[in-house]
């Protein structure tokens, strides 16, 4: 059959001229394996239609989530890590810093900002994992208080995304302050009548969960988050016992009383609504 015969032996298409799949249009999700166009996944909230496994999303994801149409104004997007201990171990704090700037494009661990959440002002702070593990320096505390001077003058409710290792090691006894310095900051808020919700996701450890990630007038959480002081490897080496099933999760902390309820990502914003009014009336 002359139709069917090769007139050319072997591939003579060059290298140039070969088409590769982009990357980016695929998505995997790390828990079942699932693969999903990125399109559906981010759709989706970027939560797995077929497990509910919730991918670790950063901060500007969040703000996309969360605020009317995907527009907000970021605060004090500027602000940086000072290095006052001069500290330096295997590679300099300052050099860290610069490294998670140039991976992340953000100054540091918390994106802070204020837009409409169904026409009503709202202020968020996020906290994002990708910048030296989410952990929460004199800057965190500084933007963050600072968001909270900006709901007081707006009148309108407060939220913060924790996603975070605890502590800045790097920063030391100055780290350890910001977990005061919030807390009175949401004092303040309190004295105003103006609600705090706190929304836990994974993970959420060390100072951060041992002060003002607890101090939520809701304290919610995603599905199976790591919520926690000390991580369970830890705790199960000081006690030297095995440890429950599901311990430190947020289905495990929500049966023992320490959140009000667990929401999907896929209903945060609907269900984020119905709060506000409801604190509203």
């Amino acid at each position: 059959m002359a139709w069917f015969k090769r007139n050319k032996e072997g591939i003579t298409t060059s290298t140039e001229e070969k088409k590769e799949t982009p990357e980016g249009l695929w998505v995997k999700c790390t828990k079942c394996k699932t693969v999903f166009t990125a399109d559906d996944f981010k759709k989706n909230s970027y939560v797995c239609n077929r497990c509910s496994h919730h991918e670790k999303i950063g901060s500007e994801e969040y703000s996309d989530l969360l605020f009317d149409k995907g527009k907000y104004t970021e605060l004090d997007k500027n602000l940086s890590s000072g290095d006052p201990l001069k500290f330096s171990d295997t590679k300099k704090y300052t050099d860290r810093v610069k490294t998670s700037e140039a991976k992340t494009g953000l100054k540091d661990a918390v994106r802070t900002a204020k837009g409409k959440l169904d026409g009503n002002d709202f202020v968020v702070a996020c906290m994002d994992f990708q910048f030296i593990g989410g952990s929460m320096g004199s800057v965190m505390g500084e933007k963050i208080s600072r968001a909270i001077d900006q709901a007081i003058k707006l009148k309108c409710p407060f939220m913060i995304i924790s996603k975070s290792g605890g502590a800045r090691m790097m920063e030391a006894g100055f780290s350890l302050m910001q977990m005061a310095k919030v807390s009175g900051k949401l004092g303040l808020l309190s004295e105003n009548k103006l609600p705090y919700i706190s929304y836990l996701t994974d993970p959420t450890t060390g100072g951060v969960t041992a002060s003002f990630a607890m101090l939520g007038d809701l304290n919610i959480a995603e599905p199976d988050a790591l919520i926690a002081f000390a991580g369970p490897r830890v705790v199960k080496e000081t006690i030297g016992r095995d440890l429950p099933e599901g311990f430190q999760r947020s289905e495990f902390l929500l049966e023992h009383g320490f959140l009000d309820f667990i929401i999907d990502r896929t209903e945060i914003r609907e269900k984020l609504s119905l709060i506000l009014k409801l604190f509203r009336n």
